[in-house]
């Protein structure tokens, strides 16, 4: 079945608000666990590692399956009817969650999440790059890469006040009523864009390419490979620092469960939007005389992030560590609007939400899965042999190694900036 709206343009600006609104509930939905840690540890008696598997690797276990068979379907089907149905099935997800009754439940439950997020998220992007021109894609993907900053400060800052109002379990069942409002919203008001109608293409966008030539693509293009590198690691220093930074608030500087929610929900949003939208403008900006402008700003600023978060987790007292987190939130997501765009720009426009569930698939697997284990596997080392009267040094400690990353990541985008300029001169 099809909406009666399928015949009609949407106007560009109201489709990247729905589906930037839909990414957004679904990071909500996601990052909404981070803030209820402890709540759940206390409740089921867990350890810090079996909440880094709820909070990461449960997420990603079908998630990275599903997320490519789906995105092969979004290539030949109407992504929209793919974007309403996902929406629906990880608000559904969610709810259950706060019906969970022992670890197990809840694990099978977060699984749940995760294949609703595969089948609704993959062709956002690719809806999007066929509303906005090349030129204009890295300012709309930055639009869409809101979801993360927005999303973890309503889910932090949300969920955690209604945690301590209401109990954890109505904390999930608040945060899966919006998604089943945005399904209906996208269903019935977005239409399906023609593939392909904001680019200059040497033949057809009917052709179908094979999922190898996806791989093919982001094989050969030595930009793409550093590209996709760079933000896999970030993104897992990213996935690990969040899961675990309302706990850090709570453990090391005492702070109740509202507290720190709202704490890290603001950490995490104000700064990081700023740092999301300006970072995509900026490239699309610099990057119509100069396409390195999209390796190089991510690259800088990562370069920053990393010391200035390792040194805001060894602080002993709270303003000083708050404030530089918020200084770090400045420069820790300024990678996600250009990578997007650059991926989006030089893939065809029926291998994007191919493309998309790849990204999708290792920054899920690896980012969203192994991030936060590792960060809390570290926590349970580290906080074995620390002083009785240090509270939260062994989760710091843990943080402060994982930041250290973002060097890394750094070092992935700037070696992008020596492709980049001809790379994106080749045809799609």
């Amino acid at each position: 079945m099809t909406p009666a709206n399928a015949e009609r343009r949407t106007h560009p600006g109201w489709a990247l608000f729905l589906l930037a609104a839909i990414s957004t509930c679904g990071f909500i939905d996601r990052i909404v666990m981070n803030v209820l840690v402890e709540p759940i540890k206390r409740e089921f008696d867990l350890t810090d590692l079996q909440m880094g598997l709820v909070a990461g690797l449960a997420f990603a276990v079908l998630n990275v399956v599903l997320g490519l068979w789906v995105a092969r379907v979004a290539e030949r089907r109407r992504r929209l009817t793919l974007i309403s149905i996902g929406t629906l099935l990880w608000s559904i997800a969610t709810a259950v969650c706060g019906l969970a009754n022992s670890f197990g439940q809840l694990l099978l439950a977060r699984i749940g999440v995760g294949v609703g997020e595969a089948v609704g998220l993959p062709a956002t992007s690719s809806v999007i790059s066929d509303y906005f021109p090349p030129e204009k894609r890295a300012t709309a993907m930055s639009v869409l890469m809101l979801a993360p900053p927005i999303g973890a400060f309503l889910g932090s800052a949300g969920g955690a006040v209604i945690a301590q109002a209401y109990g954890w379990r109505m904390a999930f069942m608040i945060a899966a009523v919006p998604g089943f409002l945005l399904a209906l919203l996208v269903w019935l008001t977005v239409s399906e864009p023609p593939r392909g109608g904001q680019d200059r293409l040497a033949g057809g966008s009917e052709e179908i390419p094979p999922f190898s030539a996806v791989l093919k693509r982001i094989a050969e293009r030595r930009s793409l490979r550093h590209l996709l590198a760079g933000s896999t690691i970030a993104s897992a220093v990213g996935f690990g620092l969040n899961a675990f930074l309302a706990a850090f608030l709570l453990r090391r500087f005492g702070f109740g469960v509202a507290q720190s929610g709202i704490i890290a929900g603001l950490i995490a949003s104000l700064p990081a939007s700023l740092s999301v939208i300006g970072s995509g403008w900026l490239a699309d900006r610099i990057g119509r005389r100069d396409p390195r402008s999209y390796g190089l700003i991510p690259g800088v600023s990562l370069l920053l992030a990393a010391p200035i978060y390792m040194l805001a987790v060894t602080r002993d007292t709270a303003g000083p560590a708050i404030a530089l987190l918020a200084v770090a939130a400045l420069v820790q997501y300024t990678y996600l609007g250009p990578t997007a765009g650059v991926f989006q720009n030089m893939m065809h426009p029926r291998m994007r939400a191919s493309s998309s569930a790849v990204t999708s698939l290792v920054y899920s697997l690896v980012g969203g899965g192994l991030g936060p284990l590792l960060v809390g596997g570290l926590s349970d080392s580290l906080s074995s042999g620390a002083a009785p009267g240090a509270p939260g040094v062994g989760l710091a400690s843990a943080m402060a190694i994982v930041a250290g990353g973002y060097v890394w990541a750094a070092l992935h985008y700037l070696w992008a900036t020596r492709s980049l300029r001809s790379e994106f001169a080749l045809p799609i």
